[in-house]
């Protein structure tokens, strides 16, 4: 494993497997939340509701999170991540203040790989992987691209997104990928 790969999370590996949080959860987020296995990792992203409705669905998501030992990354500012006692945020955004929060960056093609890796995001997600109910009209990377994609990522942690769930993550390699995330393949 790189050196980004075992940036602990107190004192453990950054998460295999990633719930990204999203509207078509319903009232099933708690509890996929908590049927996730223990020390998962969360991405908050529910951007559409407003700041104070977002904020108090947070406290209800870190509260599970802290009693299950996920890790919580809010989608947004490092600030505002912070404000809110996320374990770090999503984003592209430079100029990280902490060396405590973690930071996430989606990855859809070359030039946001090298954006990424100029602003030290600590795991970047790649997607889509393969064709996705998040973005239908989108064209799937496939696994040759994602694998191109992923060996750029300069040692750092790479999780696999769109369109995965545990059998598709099984087949993609683990020296290439950190882990997965999903919306669908944690919904019932």
């Amino acid at each position: 494993m790189s050196r980004r790969q075992t940036l602990r999370f107190r004192n453990a590996p950054l998460p295999r497997i990633w719930l990204m949080t999203d509207p078509r959860f319903g009232n099933d987020l708690l509890p996929a939340i908590r049927r996730l296995p223990s020390r998962s990792g969360i991405i908050f992203r529910h951007y559409e509701l407003a700041t104070d409705a977002r904020r108090a669905l947070f406290r209800q998501v870190h509260r599970i999170c802290r009693q299950r030992g996920h890790l919580l990354l809010l989608a947004g500012d490092e600030r505002t991540a912070r404000a809110w006692h996320a374990d770090g945020y999503h984003s592209r955004e430079e100029g990280r203040q902490s060396k405590r929060s973690i930071q996430s960056a989606a990855v859809h093609d070359t030039a946001e790989l090298a954006s990424a890796l100029r602003v030290g995001a600590d795991l970047v997600l790649i997607s889509p992987v393969f064709a996705t109910a998040s973005h239908p009209d989108t064209r799937p990377l496939g696994r040759f691209t994602f694998t191109a994609l992923a060996k750029q990522a300069g040692g750092n942690a790479v999780i696999a997104m769109g369109g995965m769930n545990a059998r598709k993550a099984a087949t993609l390699s683990n020296r290439i990928s950190h882990g997965w995330a999903a919306i669908d393949a944690f919904r019932n």
